[in-house]
């Protein structure tokens, strides 16, 4: 199993960012999957979610309307669309699976929004 994301940057406040997470070594189209992140000295925290079909989503209070989960199950990817970045938005965002008994993380990537 992997989860590959990518995207991330330097971006100043006000500006957008789209990060992507590609999996592998599992049906993708069967699985919710997340986005968290995680800022320094702080604890990671969920994102955004998406059903394994993309018809249900959901977000953390700190990113609605600013923030868009998607996914493609052709391509095995999920999406973070970002916009109007805020420096609190800075952090390592991770993709994330849950299965049962487990769950899986990618790398992550940084995204800092700084003037």
């Amino acid at each position: 199993v992997q989860l590959v994301e990518s995207g991330g940057g330097l971006v100043q406040p006000g500006g957008s960012l789209r990060l992507s997470c590609v999996a592998s070594g599992f049906i993708f189209s069967i699985y919710n999957m997340r986005w968290y992140r995680q800022a320094p000295g702080k604890e990671r925290e969920l994102v955004a979610f998406i059903s394994s079909d993309g018809t249900s989503t959901d977000y953390a209070d700190s990113v609605k309307g600013r923030f868009t989960i998607s996914r493609d199950n052709g391509k095995n990817t999920v999406y973070l669309q970002m916009k109007s970045l805020k420096p609190e938005d800075t952090a390592v965002y991770y993709c994330h699976r849950r299965r049962v008994g487990s769950e899986d993380w990618g790398q992550g990537t940084q995204v800092t929004v700084s003037s």
